[in-house]
């Protein structure tokens, strides 16, 4: 993992001055100066603005009563974009322009949980059903929303919602 990395913050780099000065020398280096610092500016306002929406859609999703995993993602993407198009560079403006738009978070999320969804495993230890059994014996069609109190001290917070089976 410390080899990708280094290699990552040498390559990325260097691959972006060499194309920096490639569009220097087609064009001018002037250009190349306006393009960094137009898309710099531009990506920082529909940063702004993809920001906002994405926070309202998170609050939305709180006063509905639902999970907000895909508001939280987008907000992180967002901020991903955000920190690329301020790098000086092509590829990372491009890839932080795709992250901004809608349709590039959908394609980065997809592509993201394809490959990692089945590395990861949520196992929630001590969950019971409302009839008191546990969540394998109850009858897995029907949800019903418990309340469970915390049983260690590891805990935060003192009564969390489970939805589970009955």
């Amino acid at each position: 993992m410390f080899v990708r990395l280094l290699a990552a913050f040498i390559v990325v780099p260097l691959v972006e001055l060499y194309l920096l000065l490639q569009l220097a020398d087609a064009t001018s280096g002037l250009t190349a100066f306006a393009v960094v610092i137009a898309t710099g500016v531009m990506g920082s306002f529909l940063a702004r603005r993809e920001g906002a929406n994405a926070w309202f859609r998170f609050q939305k999703a709180l006063a509905e009563g639902r999970m907000p995993s895909r508001e939280i993602q987008d907000g992180l993407m967002i901020v991903a974009a955000a920190v690329m198009l301020l790098t000086p560079g092509l590829l990372t403006d491009a890839l932080g322009f795709l992250l901004l738009v809608p349709t590039g978070r959908s394609l980065i999320r997809r592509f993201v949980l394809s490959r990692y969804i089945g590395s990861v495993r949520v196992h929630v230890a001590g969950q019971q059903a409302a009839g008191g059994g546990t969540q394998e014996d109850s009858d897995l069609d029907s949800p019903v929303y418990t309340t469970r109190r915390p049983s260690s001290s590891k805990t935060i917070d003192a009564t969390s919602y489970h939805k589970t089976h009955e």
